[in-house]
């Protein structure tokens, strides 16, 4: 499974805005929505789900990454998006240091193996620091798809 199976791409955000926790996932689920996924009040539902998780431990990896993450009924497949921010958010990861990338995953409920492969493929992909490097470096949602596609084929 390759990152550019499941990131959607009109919901990258090359230039994220929020500087806490709730609200960057809130901006994150808001660029799913914006691109044509979920409806009604199911934004907030998600994002409650997601938040649900983080108060199992963060999704704050470590090296200036996140990837967070849930399973909820409103979606049939694998969905998420990346998201870079510039100066950095206080997100309780590992390293008590600032996240810059941000990957969110949303997944069907009746698919955990998915889930468990796209979490293991994305966390492997953002060990490479020089992928990460690039990732903070772009400016433009071409450009963080056009780094997802060539991490997908190395």
């Amino acid at each position: 499974m390759r990152m550019s199976d499941f990131v959607v791409r009109d919901a990258i955000i090359p230039d994220l805005k929020a500087v806490a926790k709730e609200p960057v996932i809130q901006e994150l689920v808001a660029g799913l929505r914006e691109a044509g996924y979920f409806k009604g009040g199911e934004p907030e539902d998600i994002v409650k789900a997601v938040l649900k998780r983080e108060l199992l431990g963060s999704t704050g990896i470590g090296r200036g990454v996140a990837i967070p993450h849930s399973k909820h009924p409103s979606v049939d497949r694998l969905v998420g998006t990346v998201a870079v921010s510039k100066a950095g958010v206080g997100f309780d990861a590992l390293d008590g240091e600032p996240v810059h990338v941000f990957v969110l995953l949303i997944s069907p409920q009746d698919r955990p193996a998915d889930h468990l492969r796209a979490l293991e493929n994305v966390a492997r992909a953002l060990r490479d620091d020089g992928f990460v490097r690039s990732l903070r470096q772009a400016t433009s949602r071409d450009q963080i798809w056009e780094l997802l596609e060539t991490a997908d084929h190395t």
